[in-house]
């Protein structure tokens, strides 16, 4: 490759009828200097080819590494879904068991409670049975404790001694219906 300082050393040989020598030294000064800065651009040029070249192989590399990182992103978002899936189908389950037993505890709670409640009607009917009993063998008491009181005396004589008694209105009325039932034979 022809250098600039090879134009310039250049030397043509004289002839009679040959060019002008200032007009090819000019012509040739001109050269050089395109010629120099052809080389420089060149250079320049190189020097950036050489720098595009270095980061266009970094990027080769970080593609690389890009893909490799969205692979491991797709494989870790898989696993996450999957984590998720896996887990939300626990969490299902145990919903679910739980549900079952807070009906199998609310279903044990009625039937305990149904229970109790025909222990209680039971032992209802059997407190009004023997409070029935109970009354009924009082009243019972009542009337033979009365017939055998008032057996001995005329009504008469008792009518009497209720009237002559000083007694409130009240009294003297229930006296008098407590005296009328028991001629009836009502119980009091």
């Amino acid at each position: 490759m022809i250098t600039p300082l090879d134009i310039q050393n250049k030397e043509f040989p004289k002839s009679v009828r040959g060019y002008k020598e200032e007009e090819v030294d000019g012509f040739l000064d001109l050269l050089t200097l395109d010629l120099e800065k052809i080389m420089e651009e060149n250079r320049k040029l190189k020097d950036q080819v050489k720098s595009l070249t270095a980061e266009v192989e970094r990027y080769r590399n970080s593609e690389g590494a890009v893909l490799e990182t969205l692979e491991a992103a797709k494989a870790l978002m898989g696993d996450i879904s999957a984590s998720a899936e896996k887990r939300a189908e626990i969490l299902l389950k145990n919903a679910e068991l739980d549900a079952e037993l807070i009906q199998r505890e609310a279903r044990e709670s009625i039937e305990r409670l149904n229970e109790e409640m025909v222990t209680m009607r039971n032992r209802l009917n059997i407190f009004r049975t023997r409070y029935r009993s109970l009354l009924e063998s009082e009243l019972e008491k009542f009337d033979n404790l009365s017939a055998e009181l008032f057996a001995d005396r005329d009504m008469e004589e008792l009518k009497n001694y209720a009237e002559t008694r000083p007694i409130s209105e009240e009294k003297a009325s229930f006296g008098k219906s407590t005296i009328t039932n028991l001629r009836k034979g009502e119980r009091v």
